[in-house]
């Protein structure tokens, strides 16, 4: 995988896109994705615009919830319970866990979402997301597939991208490669307040031009500069196999989240 990517070269810049509307983005939020010792995790799950504090979406009970850690799938979907999450402009309904961590190593945690009714396009939007937590500096699983309909695997560790530097992801579907991936990119300039189950001041303003957008390459790769510290989302829009849906169409996207910070 990396001698292909090294051997083609191949850098996407991100560019602004045309479109107007701010990009929808499921989150598996935690604020600690650095553990040193073994904790009780707190985790948000919710359907989002988290870059200017957007309209919140409804979530669905999932199809599956649960993390990967040392090539072990633990099963999480009994441990959510049911929260309404309250944004600038609305409320709506969302999930939380609590998960212990105790093992070193990195927990890739992954949502397998209802598909949502997006009723201004009259499509569904089934977003696939995978976030990352380590406990003890020990990598473990982060760069491995983890064999989903579609995901982006990262090529930087994706608990401690430097702000400044470039973070650069694959997009696969069913584990090949997706040529010319539309990927939006998200900042989450609110995060999630753990406690009121709603969202703290937001740190930053959406870009002008609409959603940020990078294109994958002929290998499915794709780059972007992290400007500033803090959460980075990507979504690759309609990558998955699944397109229909309860007769309409399904936009299948792979989306990942990847923590930022700057250098000290």
């Amino acid at each position: 995988m990396k001698s292909l990517f090294l051997g083609a070269a191949a850098l996407v810049a991100a560019t602004f896109s045309a479109q107007t509307a701010s990009a929808h983005f499921q989150l598996v939020y935690t604020p600690e994705v650095n553990l040193e010792k073994k904790a009780d995790v707190p985790l948000k799950l919710i359907f989002w615009h988290p870059f200017e504090n957007g309209h919140v979406m409804d979530m669905g009970q999932p199809n599956e919830f649960y993390y990967v850690n040392k090539g072990k799938k633990t099963d999480l979907l009994g441990s959510l319970k049911p929260i309404k999450f309250k944004g600038l402009e609305n409320e709506a309904d969302a999930y939380e866990a609590v998960v212990p961590v105790k093992r070193n190593g990195d927990y890739v945690f992954v949502i397998d979402p209802a598909p949502y009714y997006e009723e201004s396009e009259d499509i569904y939007i089934q977003q696939i997301t995978k976030t990352f937590l380590n406990k003890g500096d020990l990598p473990t699983d982060w760069n491995e597939p983890v064999g989903l309909e579609t995901e982006i695997v990262p090529l930087n560790k994706p608990t401690n991208v430097l702000a400044g530097s470039t973070f650069t992801g694959q997009v696969l579907a069913n584990g090949k490669p997706v040529a010319g991936a539309e990927i939006e990119i998200e900042y989450m300039a609110a995060e999630p307040n753990i406690d009121t189950n709603s969202p703290k001041e937001a740190t930053a303003n959406p870009m002008p031009g609409g959603a940020v957008v990078a294109i994958s390459d002929a290998n499915g790769y794709f780059t972007f500069g992290i400007p500033k510290a803090g959460f980075w989302g990507f979504a690759a829009l309609g990558s998955g196999p699944a397109t229909e849906h309860e007769g309409k169409e399904l936009s299948q996207d792979a989306v990942i989240w990847v923590r930022a910070y700057d250098v000290k």
